[in-house]
């Protein structure tokens, strides 16, 4: 019957599936506004909460209540071309290039990493300081979650892109699709680490299905809760590459940043106990010796001295995996 069938809700922070004859205006919880990012921190236009990890910002509960919507939002217009004019002219510019200098030879990924000089700025000591204080006055009074061993039906998968909910333990059985790895958001771009499929629309990116497969996470465990995805951009500007990682309070004593000439690792412990770790294989060569770490309040900034003179097209460096017959 077409009453039994199951319906997908498409309001933002919803993903339920529902019977459209139990459809009614307190049935949907959702959030009617927009994802707001800011510094290191996530969150909705429509309602105060923030997070720093980006899988509980797709968790965070909606704030408003509605009737379900099955409509799928529209994907974003594109501009269309617009085709020249008769006898319209296209002015090229035919001066000769200046030769690129030869690029020396890649040395290999498994040469030492060294520990990059780090600059911690006065305000960020302060900031740490102050919050130092704070834990201590709130030691006393802290309380740990216990999220105890039932799974409430209705509970959604707490993998990155997996929408699907608990309904029984046979829900255990299903292969969760999802992004094991990061969110990145550069120049107006917006992808995942693990499959690299860029977009610029901000619900296309949400809708972008799982490239891994796995076992449903229903709860986030205190480990998973310290193990958490910042955002982070880069930018280059004459002989240096700039990755700006948005962690807000890093702490300077347990943050870890090696390079060698190909490779970057960055072990960062920031907040209350938070830690995001990077691990990228750069498209160019750099020397570690004049590379440095600037950390601030809002976030670790590290300027990679470019070893050959040139444009960086990428900032890691993709290989194919081979051929398999």
């Amino acid at each position: 019957m077409a009453s039994e069938e199951l319906l997908t809700c498409y309001n933002k922070g919803c993903g339920q599936k529902f019977k459209l004859d139990e459809n009614n205006e307190g049935a949907c919880v959702h959030h009617p506004g927009v994802p707001v990012f800011h510094d290191a921190l996530k969150g909705w236009s429509c309602c105060k909460k923030r997070v720093t990890d980006f899988t509980e910002f797709l968790n965070i509960p909606g704030c408003t209540t509605s009737f379900h919507n099955n409509e799928k939002p529209a994907a974003p217009e594109k501009p269309e071309e617009k085709p020249l004019e008769k006898d319209e002219v296209i002015e090229v510019n035919n001066q000769p290039r200046k030769p690129q200098p030869k690029e020396s030879v890649r040395p290999s990924d498994d040469l030492p990493k060294v520990a990059l000089k780090t600059t911690v700025t006065d305000s960020l000591k302060s900031a740490l300081a102050k919050q130092k204080e704070a834990q201590k006055e709130n030691q006393a009074n802290k309380n740990s979650e216990d999220h105890g061993d039932e799974i409430k039906v209705g509970t959604v998968c707490k993998n990155s892109a997996c929408n699907s909910t608990y309904v029984s333990e046979s829900t255990n059985d299903e292969r969760c699709w999802h992004h094991p790895g990061a969110p990145v958001f550069h120049e107006g771009y917006k992808y995942w680490t693990c499959c690299m499929k860029r977009t610029t629309d901000f619900n296309e990116f949400l809708g972008q299905e799982g490239c891994s497969s796995g076992t449903h996470r229903w709860v986030l465990t205190e480990e998973k809760k310290k193990k958490v995805l910042c955002r982070y951009d880069w930018f280059q500007m004459g002989n240096s590459v700039v990755i700006s990682v948005y962690a807000k309070l890093t702490d300077p004593n347990a943050t870890v940043i090696k390079a060698n000439s190909t490779q970057l690792s960055a072990s960062i412990i920031f907040g209350e106990a938070s830690s995001f770790d990077l691990e990228i294989s750069l498209y160019g060569v750099i020397d570690p010796e004049k590379s440095e770490v600037l950390m601030s309040p809002t976030k670790v900034e590290i300027k990679l001295r470019k070893a050959d003179i040139g444009s960086w097209s990428n900032l890691e460096l993709k290989t194919t995996p081979p051929k398999t017959s």
